[in-house]
């Protein structure tokens, strides 16, 4: 096939794409349409199937196509630099409108929305990260932001600092949230520490600290609250407050 022909095959392809989105939406599209439409915008002529197929058999899945690197992206054969850029923006995108969308909604109402936002962030991420949500006192969401990465336990992750961040934005409750790249969203004995050590701290300055949420893969997130923990925790912190006392 010659080039002329490689165009002519791809505008007519790029149409009918265009023309299923108008009449059905996104949802109609299988996940090599969706990635063959955000190939599109770094090609504007030419047919874009076959990379974005060879996109899905590399990676897996759409999730983790969106999630990769550029310079990984770039490895798969007719996915260049503007391609990779398109993928990026897109995923980069709708992290930030999940993000926005929680802002100065209730939580006890918006908890699916929290998942679905964390389930998008966090699901195929390779290292550990550590978000938080920064709530009012009528638990409106003011804001979330990733406050660490890497290996996560309750000798890496600092208190003072997260009380720090929390203080600055008036918080007086928070959740936090994060990733086991494992896929295996069971808490550990380390998660269960780092939860009591936070939970203690910011009882210090009348923060409460509400849930704990673990990522993995994309099912519903894991709720310590959900699943009797933080009522542990929070017995157990009142115990070692009435030991500090003398009580």
């Amino acid at each position: 096939m010659d080039k002329e022909e490689w165009q002519k095959r791809g505008t007519g392809h790029r149409q009918r794409l265009r023309e299923k989105l108008r009449l059905q939406g996104v949802e109609a599209f299988s996940d090599d349409e969706t990635l063959e439409m955000l190939l599109n915008f770094g090609t504007p002529r030419g047919d874009c199937k076959d990379s974005a197929r060879a996109l899905l058999a590399h990676f897996g899945t759409l999730a983790q196509v969106l999630e990769a690197p550029a310079a990984e992206l770039q490895k798969v054969p007719g996915v260049g630099p503007k391609n990779s850029l398109a993928i990026q923006f897109v995923h980069g995108l709708a992290r930030r409108y999940l993000s926005q969308r929680l802002r100065g909604r209730r939580y006890v109402k918006s908890s699916s929305e929290v998942a679905d936002y964390l389930i998008h962030s966090m699901r195929d991420l390779r290292i550990e990260r550590l978000t938080v949500l920064y709530l009012d006192a009528g638990h409106g969401i003011i804001d979330s932001e990733i406050v660490a990465e890497g290996t996560l336990t309750s000798n890496t992750i600092y208190p003072r600092e997260i009380i720090k961040k929390a203080l600055a934005q008036h918080a007086a409750a928070l959740i936090i949230a994060h990733n086991h790249p494992s896929g295996n969203s069971a808490p550990s004995t380390e998660d269960r520490y780092l939860t009591r050590n936070l939970f203690l701290a910011l009882s210090f300055v009348s923060i409460n600290l509400l849930d704990h949420f673990i990522v993995a893969g994309s099912g519903r997130p894991y709720s310590f609250a959900d699943n009797g923990i933080m009522a542990e925790i929070k017995e157990e912190c009142a115990k070692l407050n009435d030991i500090a006392r003398g009580a």
